[in-house]
């Protein structure tokens, strides 16, 4: 069984099962909470974890393709910059670095509109499934499905294009 090392995480994620077991079994016999509770609880605690995983993935390969340290820099924009460590960097790299982020913007462009949504809300702007479902005004199944889908286009065009991550 996974182990949540941090407690506010472990927190929401006790409250989110805990939610959710109300809003979908509350007119269930109190003896089958327990049981409930402890699928949901399960549940929850792998979404998390699939979430970190895929998050971290992206997060790892944004963050290799920006030039500066800075959390405010968005991963999409160009690297034209004036930014000193880009300029250090040899031209060789920095070349790189464009042509992957261009890359990668096309590919993002090319996701059908519900997935390139979900994909952007959930990764960029690091919002949860809930708030996520939310604004697509869909559920948050769908949320999980435009994601995985997404992220398995974009794996593979990139893959076909010989970039690994």
């Amino acid at each position: 069984m996974f182990a949540i090392r941090n407690e506010e995480t472990a927190l929401d994620i006790v409250q989110d099962a805990m939610m959710r077991l109300a809003e979908k079994y509350g007119n269930r016999p109190g003896a089958e909470w327990p049981m409930l509770f402890q699928r949901i609880l399960q549940n929850a605690i792998r979404d998390c974890y699939r979430r970190s995983k895929v998050r971290s993935l992206w997060t790892t390969l944004l963050s290799s393709l920006s030039p500066n340290e800075d959390d405010d820099t968005d991963p999409l924009e160009t690297f034209a910059g004036e930014n000193e460590s880009a300029a250090l960097a040899p031209p060789h790299q920095q070349l790189e670095r464009s042509q992957l982020l261009g890359i990668i913007e096309k590919e993002i462009e090319k996701l059908p509109p519900r997935q390139r949504e979900a994909f952007l809300m959930r990764y960029w702007e690091e919002m949860n499934i809930a708030e996520t479902a939310a604004v697509m005004g869909c559920t948050e199944g769908s949320v999980k499905t435009h994601c995985s889908r997404a992220t398995h286009t974009l794996a593979a065009a990139l893959r076909a294009k010989g970039i690994e991550l």
